[in-house]
């Protein structure tokens, strides 16, 4: 998938993040290769969102995370896109997909109506995610693939050259699964952009992930999918008890996913 020089976008070194007086993440270091996707997993409560946010900015924290070789993607740090767990919505609300992408890009008040340039990048950003059709749906009427979708479209809409995905097929079914995340492979590959992934469906690690950081408060292990999830680091994560059951939905694809791990 990858050439043979491996060079790093990202580079998290000693991070820990306090809440309420509570260590939530200690001692972290991890790396994001460029054009390579890494996927985040651990059990409920190991700090994976946390991390998510720790890398945005939106918590504080000690330690350092360095955003590197810069000058590839252009001057300054390279740009992030993020795609939240959920995003709660009123289905209600008078508040279409074009007014969604109209409230993160343009000065005018959206009660005006959508600038062309809005409208332009909006249309365009959602044909790349497949989901053209959905320009003028009311936000609350999407189902959880659409939402999955248009939430990426906007994550994409500015080139990031790191993508941060919490959860993206939470409450997709599995056919929805499949499609996006194949989807998700191809435009990444295209796009060449840095993906790091959170996801308790290992079925999703093992197919689409290059890397795996593995998580629970602290790095339990880190490096290539195929050598990291072995039965000793899965039970370092979700205890003893914890093992992996496979399952065949109508496509004929098996799905491994963590049982009370989580």
């Amino acid at each position: 998938m990858n050439g043979k020089e491996h060079r790093h976008t990202l580079e998290i070194r000693n991070l820990a993040v306090r809440k309420g007086g509570v260590e939530v993440l200690s001692g972290i270091d991890a790396d994001l290769r460029c054009g390579e996707v890494t996927a985040l997993v651990g059990p409920n409560g190991a700090g994976k969102t946390t991390l998510l946010l720790a890398i945005l900015g939106q918590v504080p924290y000690t330690g350092e995370i360095r955003f590197c070789r810069a000058a590839e993607h252009g001057e300054g740090a390279p740009k992030i896109g993020y795609v939240p767990q959920h995003l709660p919505l009123d289905p209600d609300a008078p508040v279409t997909v074009l007014d969604f992408f109209a409230l993160s890009s343009q000065r005018r008040p959206v009660f005006l109506g959508a600038s062309r340039r809005t409208r332009e990048s909006a249309r365009q950003s959602l044909e790349r995610a497949g989901v053209g059709h959905l320009l003028h749906r009311p936000m609350g009427r999407l189902s959880g693939g659409e939402l999955q979708r248009v939430l990426f479209a906007l994550a994409l809409r500015d080139a990031p050259d790191i993508l941060l995905l919490d959860e993206p097929v939470s409450g997709v079914d599995v056919a929805g699964e499949e499609l996006f995340c194949d989807f998700l492979s191809q435009v990444q590959r295209n796009s060449r952009f840095s993906l790091l992934l959170v996801s308790h469906d290992l079925s999703v690690v093992t197919r689409h992930a290059d890397q795996v950081i593995c998580l629970n408060r602290r790095l339990v292990c880190s490096g290539a999918t195929t050598e990291v999830l072995t039965p000793e680091n899965l039970a370092a994560m979700y205890g003893t008890d914890a093992h992996l059951f496979r399952h065949a939905p109508a496509d004929g694809h098996g799905h491994l996913h963590e049982e009370g791990g989580k």
